[in-house]
């Protein structure tokens, strides 16, 4: 093999791992962007970035065969006003007008379009979209799970109560689709 040749050969390998490092610098970056603070939950969750990646990836091929569908502005109106019927009950009964707001959450995410595969589920799928609030949906739904047990102090659900608004508000006004 002649000089030249050989000069080719690794110029060539050189260039395709300079592209597949490029390449995969971008999905990631688009990955970070797309998914937010989700993004550095997964890698800790999955042990590694390459194990996120392939993690996310696939959340967003689920995601891409959801029909999810923006609401009439009747059922917007109705969601409205449920909402502010459970924060007007709080007052009276805090730990049950945070299951109510979970309830809520769960049937307007339902109607939006994302399964009810469970709580792990609805994070998993609610990651792709709506990945920078999902935070407020963790703290809420631990806070609820404490607060059916009388294990949550009152500032603690008017806390949840905060949380499961930051989320209902931005479901409420999403757009379907990415």
């Amino acid at each position: 093999m002649s000089t030249t040749t050989l000069i080719v050969i690794i110029a060539a390998v050189v260039l395709i791992a300079l592209i597949a490092a490029l390449w995969a610098f971008t999905r990631r970056r688009h990955l970070r962007q797309q998914f937010g603070p989700e993004y550095d939950r997964t890698v800790e969750a999955e042990g590694g970035r390459r194990a996120a990646d392939r993690e996310l990836r696939a959340r967003e091929q689920r995601h891409d065969t959801l029909d999810i569908k923006e609401l009439p502005a009747e059922r917007h109106a109705q969601y409205t006003d449920e909402w502010r019927d459970v924060q007007e009950r709080f007052v009276d009964r805090p730990e049950a007008s945070v299951a109510q707001a979970d309830e809520l959450v769960t049937r307007l995410m339902r109607e939006r379009g994302y399964p009810a595969d469970g709580y792990q589920g609805q994070v998993r799928d609610l990651s792709v979209e709506h990945g920078r609030t999902l935070e407020h949906y963790r703290a809420a739904h631990e806070i609820n799970l404490r607060g059916s047990g009388a294990e949550a102090t009152t500032e603690e659900l008017r806390g949840a109560m905060v949380h499961y608004r930051a989320l209902f508000e931005e479901l409420l006004s999403s757009e379907g689709g990415r």
